[in-house]
């Protein structure tokens, strides 16, 4: 077949022949000379070369070696004790040393975070500032300013226990404050709805006053107070994992069983053990019999129970009502909190406290009673009750 017009076999892929040289052809001229790289030039870059690293590690060691003997640049820091005005400065709850820096740096107290956060750490009282409000001079040394603030003294501040009642935070707000007795409970009960309180407490903040330290200025009134409470505690409630509540109790029950035991424990230990009998005891559907909750009814503390207050009518004599009381009788700390959620293992139904520090547990109703016999024989000689029982018997209770 012959190929189509116009098309050579290299058209359709086979490689075309070349041609050979034209022995009629002149050879071409000669082009340009690349020139040589000699010998000597190649020694002379590689010197060069040489040269300016050697020169650059040089270089570099001079700046390193002056690092090391001058250090970093020393933070901006003022002189001396103050030379501005007084000023308060509030310390929140639970403030991390850099936020304190920061605090500090926005008042012109001080001149810089890092001056301070190196003097509190170079000096190790940085995690025992205590929140309130302090009074400062303006354009202090950070070494002046942690000598102030490292003084429990000058925290103008309320300190809430673990385990006042909210009647005792009340009145402890008012005498703060410089109030007329009964200012704050008015507060706490005409702007509940302003506590920030979850609805279910009904307005009651009882349980939810957390103990902590606070700060006080000259703008703080009972109801900015109480807020920081709630507030504050409802942050640890969360931390804690009280939202999920423990042992089939909803988030707000196992605050109340946290609430009885820092009114029936004074120890971690005991708190744990104390929190399995009250469980053991709700799943046998056993009454409780805390004196804790009956001194709370009653409005007292540090009193015996007789058999006449086991015949009070309340909710919270757990003598009589079963289940847990309606509401938390104190307002626990994070001891009592996590000895709610993790109650220690033990087949424990009964527990009282004979003396201080020694609270005894057992699961035997007769080896109960002759625990209570050495409570009352302690008590007898003493005359000074111990906190905690539940036996089905009257004995003595903190709350």
């Amino acid at each position: 077949m012959d190929a189509l017009p116009g098309l050579t076999p290299g058209h359709l892929g086979a490689p075309a022949e070349e041609p050979g040289p034209d022995p009629q052809r002149a050879p071409a001229a000669p082009g340009p000379r690349r020139p040589r790289r000699t010998g000597l030039a190649c020694s002379l870059t590689a010197v060069l070369l040489a040269a300016l690293a050697g020169g650059a590690l040089w270089t570099g060691q001079r700046v390193l070696d002056t690092f090391r003997v001058r250090g970093p640049a020393p933070a901006v820091d003022f002189a001396g004790a103050g030379s501005g005005a007084v000023v308060q400065v509030s310390v929140p709850q639970g403030a991390s040393l850099t936020r304190i820096a920061q605090i500090l740096q926005r008042s012109q107290v001080v001149a810089s975070v890092k001056a301070f956060t190196d003097a509190a750490t170079g000096a190790g009282v940085g995690d025992r500032i205590q929140p309130g409000t302090y009074a400062l001079r303006q354009r202090m040394s950070a070494g002046a300013a942690l000598q102030v603030l490292g003084d429990p003294a000058n925290a103008n501040a309320l300190t809430v226990p673990e385990g006042w009642r909210a009647t005792q935070v009340y009145a402890a707000v008012d005498q703060r404050l410089g109030l007329a007795a009964g200012t704050t409970r008015r507060t706490a009960e005409q702007h509940a709805a302003e506590l920030g309180l979850p609805d279910y407490v009904a307005g009651n903040p009882e349980g939810l006053l957390f103990p902590a330290t606070y700060s006080v200025t000259g703008d703080t009134t009972p109801l900015s107070l109480l807020q920081q409470m709630v507030h504050h505690g409802a942050g640890e409630f969360t931390r804690a994992g009280l939202d999920q509540g423990a042992g089939g109790l909803t988030g707000y029950q196992v605050l109340v069983v946290a609430s009885l035991l820092q009114g029936e424990s004074d120890n971690p230990d005991d708190m744990a053990k104390v929190a399995r009998v009250v469980y053991n005891r709700l799943q046998h559907r056993m009454p409780l019999q805390l004196d804790s909750t009956l001194n709370y009814a009653l409005g007292r503390t540090t009193l015996h129970t007789s058999v006449t207050d086991t015949q009070l009518d309340s909710p919270f004599n757990t003598y009589r009502a079963p289940g847990l009381p309606p509401t938390p009788i104190d307002n626990p700390g994070p001891d009592a909190l996590a000895a709610a959620l993790n109650p220690a293992p033990g087949d424990w139904l009964y527990f009282v406290t004979v003396r201080p520090g020694d609270t005894r547990f057992t699961d035997s109703e007769e080896q109960q009673r002759r625990n209570v016999e050495d409570f009352n024989a302690y008590q007898a000689q003493h005359g000074s009750p111990a906190p905690g029982s539940a036996d089905g018997s009257p004995s003595a209770s903190r709350h």
